[in-house]
């Protein structure tokens, strides 16, 4: 149904424990996925992170990339992600929020090349075919090189920023150069700072699309694998996670109305300005 791309910038944001708070409490039908896809060329954090290095090393991008140079990577795909819905280790998992893994060593990533656009190529037939969502973490250095073409072919690109003035300063040039390969850029704010939502799109020039408060004791369970309270998925966090996930589905709906063909009076098909 969309593929929507994070990127952060200097200075840490929060992009892949936003990410992860989106993927856990995204809204879904009977049927459908959602993919959490770490291509931060620096390296993903969700296995040493979240999943406190439990599932070593055996899945992530460095197989899909094997599996580019034979050949393989449409089936390789689906067999390298991860299943994050299962609670508790029971069997009836709805296997319905999965996570592909990222590299654990940047040095990886310069063999990454045919990846990218393989990848580019599989989100948007997953989109189609299978009418699935995925999350595209790429990081404080993604979409730059050959990794541009993932967020060129997402839905739409949203950059996490804190609402603080180093983050603020930092986000600035991201968001410039974002817009200049993608065109059309949004924010997910996290509030841990003085200025509010209209002052942080001034500064910015692009609207804040959503935003999740600052809560380090709920955002270390997803960043570290700490221990969960009994109320975390009631957590402000969760909440306001999934109260984004809506507002990032009405996002894109948007933008592929702006997108769609239309058909004037005279009957010619013609496309909307980006």
């Amino acid at each position: 149904m969309s593929v929507i791309a994070l990127a952060g910038c200097r200075g840490a944001p929060g992009v892949t424990t936003s990410a992860l708070a989106l993927l856990l409490s995204w809204p879904l039908e009977p049927g459908r996925k959602m993919i959490l896809a770490e291509c931060d060329p620096d390296g993903g954090a969700v296995l040493h992170g979240l999943l406190q290095g439990s599932l070593g090393d055996r899945y992530g991008l460095r197989n899909l990339s094997i599996a580019a140079r034979k050949n393989e990577f449409g089936e390789a795909f689906w067999r390298q992600l991860i299943d994050l819905s299962s609670e508790d280790g029971k069997k009836d998992s709805p296997r319905d929020r999965l996570l592909l893994p990222g590299i654990t060593d940047p040095a990886e990533a310069a063999g990454l090349a045919p990846v990218w656009k393989a990848l580019a190529v599989t989100f948007r037939g997953i989109d189609a075919d299978y009418d699935h969502d995925v999350l595209i973490d790429l990081g404080r250095s993604g979409a730059v090189g050959p990794s541009v073409v993932l967020a060129e072919q997402a839905d739409a690109v949203v950059v996490v920023v804190r609402n603080t003035l180093r983050c603020l300063q930092a986000a600035q040039a991201r968001v410039r150069a974002l817009e200049e390969r993608v065109g059309d850029v949004g924010l997910l704010m996290i509030d841990e700072g003085p200025y509010a939502a209209g002052e942080v799109q001034r500064v910015l020039q692009v609207p804040v699309v959503a935003t999740l408060p600052y809560a380090p004791r709920d955002a270390v369970v997803l960043s570290d694998g700490a221990e969960q309270s009994r109320h975390f998925t009631r957590s402000a966090l969760m909440k306001a996670a999934r109260t984004a996930s809506s507002l990032l589905v009405q996002r894109v709906a948007l933008r592929r109305s702006r997108l769609a063909p239309r058909t004037p009076v005279g009957g010619e098909v013609t496309r909307a300005a980006r």
